[in-house]
């Protein structure tokens, strides 16, 4: 059951910093196309039970006559550094105020790997396709050693998949082929926003590495799909990292019939570019404000919000409340994208989900909220959904909701 963060006991406890009266709902009319923010917790996980991770949602068109559309939603437990339980998936048909008590998609749980591992699924993102009727659910698979510990190192690790059909049944889990030498270690779309074009063709982002290569790349590829089968047709150019781990977890959004990826680095920045047709891409540049200023960031993922002719990036960086919250993983911003110059527009940032704790003297008990999603939820609403990680504190954490109004 949602429940608003109000001035109660509940809101109190959580202590949103910098927000000392206004816990419920954020005027924010100095931006123009942002009228209200709303938070609420979806799961209370911090109060014992499941403490749910990667929450990620999509909109069901509902049938004639229907008020809303369903929402459907991925996620998963949380007990360790990258330890996930089995997927489970929940629905909401009043458009996200209240949701399904969870319960799992049978092929995405774990089973038994070579070398004496364990194999799961995790970083799942549902996405409806309109031509089928389904919801295509993506992540990528992950082992486990004998203590149930992520296994270092990894064996190859692939998207993996499951559609759900319109009469909501569940497929068995499928792997996505590719056979490129350049990703013999890993190929992944783990976490990704994806984009649907209008002939039912999907556009997947990529991070890929080869083994003995530490750094990984990017590139998007251009997938059909026959509400069964999802298979590589085009492979676009390839974006290179060179620090550590190089590039990761890309998303993409497009407006105005322009397509825009942004991408997880671990250069002390996040990247963005842009392409005509979702294939052929322009060099990654940082991401930086209107003034020309770099923003700081720490190997975390941005995600897309795009909304009528305009786009925004929710993102998380540096700042002085936050100087020691590991990888500076709280608060949630968002700001518009200038289209133009590729550039984040700094008057128009906003706090979409406020840091909770005190993240200068007593970081260690910030929630940190690195893993989030965006998802239209309707003509004049969208959502941020993310599942609080406490590592300190249990791994307990609840799952959040930041509704946001747009201005007609």
């Amino acid at each position: 059951m949602a429940r608003t963060i109000g001035l109660g006991a509940g809101g109190a406890a959580l202590g949103w910093l910098g927000r000392p009266h206004v816990l419920g709902v954020e005027k924010t009319g100095a931006t123009q196309m942002v009228k209200d923010i709303e938070r609420s917790i979806l799961w209370n996980g911090r109060a014992g039970g499941t403490t749910w991770f990667h929450p990620r949602a999509c909109m069901i068109p509902g049938g004639s006559g229907d008020k809303c559309p369903i929402s459907f939603m991925t996620l998963q437990s949380i007990t360790g550094s990258d330890v996930f339980g089995h997927v489970h998936w929940s629905i909401s048909t009043d458009l996200g105020k209240t949701w399904s008590d969870p319960k799992k998609i049978a092929a995405l749980g774990r089973k038994p790997a070579r070398q004496g591992l364990t194999e799961g699924v995790c970083d799942v993102v549902p996405e409806y396709h309109a031509a089928t009727k389904t919801v295509l659910a993506m992540g990528h698979n992950v082992y486990y050693n004998k203590k149930g510990h992520l296994a270092r190192p990894q064996l190859e690790r692939y998207p993996v998949y499951v559609v759900r059909s319109a009469g909501g049944e569940f497929s068995e889990a499928r792997k996505l082929e590719w056979d490129d030498p350049r990703a013999t270690a890993i190929y992944s779309c783990g976490c990704a926003q994806r984009v649907t074009l209008p002939d039912g063709d999907i556009l997947v982002p990529l991070a890929f590495g080869a083994k003995g290569r530490e750094a990984r790349s990017v590139c998007s590829v251009r997938c059909s799909f026959d509400g069964k089968a999802l298979t590589i047709k085009q492979c676009g150019n390839e974006l290179r990292g060179t620090v550590k781990r190089g590039f990761l977890e890309p998303s993409l959004a497009t407006v105005k019939g322009r397509c825009f990826m942004t991408i997880r680095a671990e250069d002390g920045r996040g990247h963005v570019t842009s392409s005509e047709d979702g294939l052929n891409w322009d060099k990654q540049r940082p991401w930086c404000w209107d003034s020309g200023e770099p923003l700081t960031m720490s190997t975390t993922q941005q995600r897309w919000l795009p909304h009528g002719n305009a786009l925004f990036l929710v993102y998380t960086r540096k700042a002085d409340e936050n100087v020691n919250v590991f990888r500076w993983r709280a608060p949630l911003y968002m700001a518009r994208v200038d289209l133009d110059t590729l550039r984040l527009v700094r008057s128009t940032e906003r706090v979409v989900l406020p840091l909770i704790g005190n993240g200068v003297s007593n970081a260690k008990h910030v929630a940190r909220m690195g893993n989030f999603h965006t998802v239209a939820a309707a003509p004049n609403e969208s959502w941020v959904t993310v599942g609080e990680c406490l590592p300190e504190d249990g791994w307990r954490g609840d799952v959040l909701m930041a509704r946001i109004q747009w201005s007609v």
